[in-house]
């Protein structure tokens, strides 16, 4: 078929021959088929997958992306045509007026005959450029076009919510940095609020000037720039401090137990030190009022395993005359709430004649969940939930420093950035511990939302490192069913999300699916990169097709945050700015002074190696041992 061209367009690449949909196929023109179009002295490849054309229809042009060149792209049609490989498929994307701006979505479709054209450099910049913009952001240049800059739509990008997706190696912490530290330039963004969730404390180290770092780890001695990280059990739900505290139930008569001797403990709280905004009428055993754990642990304890003196004539009742056993020193084993530790009771004696000790009347199956309850209290490294710092409170409920302290620091601090840095969670609680935080910081920014510190007057970024660990939604985990409340609902209230995974698959499909912008960086699983197709509002494939292939460093951005679809070079921070999540170097040919990567094969080992400090890191938690600490 001869197509005929237009001798003084020098875009020109050929002609609609079918449309199906937002799928276009072109006819292209025996100069297209050379290989280069020159367009103002500078030579294009045409037909490269994940090119830019245009089809001018009337004063607009309808915008498109090149996703396959060849005899795959034939239609049904011309199956037989004697030039079966010079056939190009385009997916549609938007539309906008001839020197006006790119829009998303299509008003009209292109027709059989309408010519189609490469977009040139020139045009890509009226685009994509628009840098005097404040709430557009630098985060490198187009891979193909260093002169355009990589923009992207801050408004979009934070309620509309986000994903950054790749293979480990591809350059993912780096992206999250480098987005962090543009997101975070003060002169820019002043008022900027962002939560960062770092599971393997890898961000302290590239964003410390700008953040404000939370760790749980036992192990901390205090540096300048961090803090402890507490999360108070009695700022919990009911159900959230079950999994923490007590584990599973056996049957509803126990948790509802529970449930009763909770609430009872956070009214006598209340009675006793009145709080704005709850009273004895509307308090739940949700609210978040202060209440001592340890007291009820014990009291929960004594009801459970107590045994009494059972004589004839004994005043008081059952619990006036415990049975408790008699120490060393001469006095009764009664513990300690405060320190965790139990009473110590008598065994049972019925015998006839003696002095009969039975366990108490009523007394509760409880067993198996206070001494789970008992050994988490006694146990440090669950300290950042039972015993909270100045969130602490006495046997009475009475606390020396409120919640909102806490919500101060993680969200209304002078540091844009707030890290929690959770890579000391004790694995059988992570999934409920950011279940918490996440819920915490929705709450907060939901019910403030007409306030000055609610989300509608300063948004709130909440950014998920290793997503696919706690957002896989099996199991019906806390985490999970926040972040699809997040994703669903947060945008009216000025809360957003982004999303960091290396295996986008195993997150639930519900909260891939409502992220408006994706950042894709190198995915070499398929099953990946189908969820990552499937997800997209786009029909991209010939974009997504690309991810196997692309460099170190380079993401495909597509969605609302960005005018087009584009393949970014993005631009890496300082080599000491950069997360801590380098891969190791086995064999390094770069001298030691200049590499990154403190060892490796190819230099001797230690002469005598401090094997004392790995066992001190190891017991402490916390890599940063006593020598290195004294050092910085």
């Amino acid at each position: 078929m001869q197509v005929k061209q237009l001798a003084n367009d020098e875009s020109y690449l050929g002609e609609v021959q079918d449309v199906s949909g937002t799928t276009v196929s072109i006819a292209m023109s025996a100069k297209s088929l050379t290989g280069f179009v020159y367009i103002d002295g500078q030579g294009y490849r045409a037909g490269q997958i994940g090119s830019f054309v245009r089809i001018p229809i009337g004063f607009d042009n309808l915008f498109g992306i090149v996703s396959q060149v060849g005899a795959s792209a034939v239609p049904a049609t011309k199956i037989d045509s004697v030039d079966g490989n010079r056939w190009m498929t385009i997916q549609l994307i938007g539309e906008g007026p001839r020197n006006g701006t790119f829009r998303r979505g299509l008003s009209q479709y292109p027709t059989i005959g309408d010519k189609v054209h490469l977009i040139s450099e020139k045009e890509l910049k009226g685009i994509y450029g628009q840098p005097e913009k404040p709430y557009f952001v630098k985060l490198g240049h187009i891979s193909n076009a260093e002169s355009i800059p990589a923009l992207i739509d801050i408004n979009k990008l934070i309620t509309r919510h986000s994903a950054v997706v790749g293979t480990t190696g591809s350059g993912k912490s780096t992206t999250v940095a480098s987005i962090m530290t543009a997101l975070s330039e003060h002169s820019s963004y002043p008022s900027a609020r962002i939560v960062m969730l770092d599971l393997h404390g890898e961000y302290g180290q590239s964003l410390r000037d700008r953040a404000g770092i939370f760790k749980i780890s036992t192990g901390l001695r205090g540096s300048g720039h961090e803090k402890r990280l507490f999360i108070p059990f009695w700022a919990l739900n009911f159900e959230e401090l079950c999994q923490v505290a007590f584990g599973e139930f056996g049957n509803e008569k126990d948790k509802n137990i529970v449930m009763e001797r909770v609430y009872k403990c956070k009214l006598d709280s209340l009675v006793k030190y009145p709080r704005k905004g709850v009273t004895g009428d509307t308090l739940s055993v949700d609210s978040p009022v202060p209440f001592s754990l340890h007291k009820l642990w014990y009291e929960l304890f004594v009801d459970t395993f107590g045994t009494y003196h059972n004589t004839k004539g004994t005043a008081g009742g059952p619990k006036d005359n415990l049975a408790y056993e008699i120490g060393a020193d001469g006095k009764e084993l009664k513990g300690d709430f405060n320190l965790g530790i139990p009473p110590t009771f008598k065994n049972i004696v019925t015998d006839a004649g003696a002095d009969k000790i039975n366990y108490l009347p009523g007394a509760l199956g409880l067993g198996k969940q206070v001494l789970l309850l008992g050994t988490k209290l006694r146990i440090p490294r669950y300290d950042f939930i039972f015993r909270p710092g100045q969130y602490l409170p006495e046997s009475d409920g009475k606390i020396t420093t409120d919640i909102d302290e806490l919500l101060k620091d993680w969200i209304g601090s002078q540091s844009p950035i707030s890290i929690l840095d959770l890579s000391g969670v004790p694995a059988d609680t992570l999934q409920t511990t950011i279940g918490v935080l996440l819920r915490l910081l929705y709450e907060a920014i939901f019910w403030a939302r007409d306030l000055s510190q609610g989300g509608r007057y300063r948004p709130l970024l909440i950014v998920m490192e290793e997503a696919h660990i706690y957002l896989n939604g099996k199991g019906g985990n806390m985490a999970s069913m926040i972040v699809q409340r997040i994703v669903k609902e947060g945008r009216k209230y000025g809360i957003g999300a982004m999303i960091v995974s290396q295996r986008p698959s195993e997150i639930d499909s519900t909260i891939l699916s409502q992220c408006g912008t994706f950042f894709a960086l190198r995915l070499t699983n398929a099953v990946d990169r189908s969820h990552i197709s499937s997800a997209i509002s786009d029909n991209l494939d010939g974009l997504t097709g690309m991810l196997p292939i692309l460099r170190t460093g380079e993401a495909i951005i597509l969605g609302e945050s960005v005018k087009l679809p584009m393949r970014t070079t993005i631009q890496a921070p300082p080599k000491n700015r950069r997360p801590d999540s380098q891969d190791p170097i086995v064999y390094d040919e770069v001298s030691l002074d200049e590499t990154e990567s403190p060892g490796g094969w190819g230099i001797p080992s230690e002469i005598n190696p401090r094997y004392d400090e790995l066992v001190e890191a190891w017991r402490a938690q916390d890599p940063k041992i006593s020598r290195i600490r004294k050092e910085d």
